[in-house]
């Protein structure tokens, strides 16, 4: 029981040295987040339209 009362003990002490992002932090990788994904899925739907052409004039 004592050293399940010291883990917590530290897990409290450590919880108050973390640092939190901004709000405008957290924001900005949001929509650097977002913007890449869409970037990656055109890249994704042209390369597979262009596959998906290929094969079809092969076969």
């Amino acid at each position: 029981m004592k050293k399940m009362l010291e883990f917590f003990k530290s897990v409290r002490s450590e919880w108050f040295k973390v640092v939190w992002p901004s709000r405008d932090s957290v924001v900005r990788a949001t929509i650097m987040i977002l913007v890449f994904s869409a970037a990656a899925a055109l890249f994704f739907f042209v390369v597979d339209s262009v596959l998906n052409a290929i094969v079809g004039w092969v076969f």
